[in-house]
């Protein structure tokens, strides 16, 4: 069987920091990780990644965009083009998420979805979507059109998932029937999230009694900490397992923020997200829709034209990776889990992504030790980039 061997590689994986190690694969999968140099096959490929950071590919729960295309757009060419942006960033799996738009745009999303899946996912993997919305709060919109806001309703997402599978659904547990809804969509295998929200802690518990243990992009677009309720922002500090999406561009959240975070959660239930736009891999000046709503890319950031609401962000896993670890001061061996296996163990597949471990698909990303930059990415043990 066709091996590759990965050389001079600075291994860094959930609780292990291994310089100067071997990675070898074979038939997808991780067939050893050592020290130990070895002596090459006739047919192996041979990889030499000079001393570089190898981790566990990206996965991404929450990106709507990349390259000038977003999930939502009607063009089929939309998710290949993001699956390829994805992949430049390390990311070899994620959930393409939608916006709060109609019904017929969220299944022309998922109908495209699926024609990535048949064509072989050439790029970074699509094992499912991400629904945003549209039940939220509408005092929550954030960038998000208040236009199509709508209760939530297990049968729309039904008919979403027979087209391709739902992943994980965002919404405001304070909704009419959102404690309910939780339970529903575990039953549906979706991983349901509290999102755009302005729920009050008393307001989580049933949903969270009811299985629901994930929360969209932490601290933005839900109720802040008060010392006479708590919130959102302090539910997520008080529960320990809440799996909760965090976007680390020192934007979305300032330094302090993350330092916060980081430090006091479990980092078993912290997740990093992009939530990164169409305007991502863009110049300042880019400027486009979303969901109807004009947004402006301006030294850096992603805001709404009117009224300034930061709509998302061009950030890249490996770079937030990168703010975290330089604002903490954490190990990366203890960091790494929060960009893919936390994710994956979530989503059930924790037995075989987001470790580089015998046994683990070689789902891996090469990061330059200086710049942070992606130097190489490997999908099922595939070379493609």
């Amino acid at each position: 069987m066709q091996r590759t061997i990965i050389q001079n590689a600075h291994v860094i994986s959930p609780g292990v920091d291994l310089p100067k190690a071997t990675v070898v694969i074979e038939g997808g999968k991780i067939k050893s990780v050592g020290v130990k140099a070895l002596k090459p096959r006739p047919n192996d490929t041979l990889v030499d990644v000079n001393g570089q950071y190898v981790m566990p590919g990206f996965i991404d729960v929450h990106t709507h965009g990349a390259n000038t295309f977003d999930f939502c757009d009607a063009a089929p060419e939309a998710v290949f083009e993001l699956a390829k942006g994805k992949l430049a960033e390390g990311v070899t799996t994620f959930l393409p998420t939608t916006l709060t738009v109609s019904g017929e745009e969220l299944k022309t999303a998922a109908r495209n979805a699926k024609a990535y899946a048949d064509a072989g996912m050439p790029y970074a993997k699509v094992p499912g979507i991400h629904l945003e919305g549209p039940f939220i709060n509408i005092k929550c919109c954030g960038a998000q059109n208040p236009q199509y806001v709508r209760k939530p309703s297990t049968k729309e997402v039904r008919e979403i998932a027979r087209i391709y599978p739902v992943k994980l659904i965002s919404y405001a547990v304070e909704t009419e029937g959102g404690a309910k809804f939780a339970k529903d969509m575990l039953k549906m295998g979706v991983v349901p999230s509290c999102g755009h929200t302005g729920a009050k802690l008393a307001d989580l518990m049933p949903a969270y009694r009811n299985g629901l243990r994930h929360m969209t992009h932490f601290c933005n677009q839900m109720t802040p900490l008060h010392h006479r309720e708590i919130g959102m922002v302090g539910a997520g500090f008080l529960i320990d397992d809440l799996n909760t999406e965090v976007i680390c561009d020192k934007i979305h959240l300032c330094p302090d923020m993350l330092r916060l975070i980081f430090t006091r959660r479990n980092l078993a239930h912290v997740e990093m997200i992009t939530d990164s736009l169409r305007c991502s891999h863009c110049r300042d000046g880019y400027a486009f829709t979303m969901g109807g709503l004009e947004v402006k890319l301006e030294k850096g950031e992603a805001r709404l034209v009117k009224g300034g609401n930061l709509a998302g962000s061009t950030l890249w896993m490996g770079m937030g990776l990168k703010n975290v670890h330089e604002v903490t001061g954490i190990a990366l061996k203890d960091l790494v889990r929060t960009t893919s296996w936390n994710q994956a163990i979530e989503l059930g597949w924790g037995d075989s992504l987001g470790k580089i471990e015998k046994g683990y698909t070689a789902d891996l990303v090469v990061l330059n030790h200086k710049s942070w930059k992606v130097s190489a990415v490997f999908v099922d043990g595939e070379k493609r980039i």
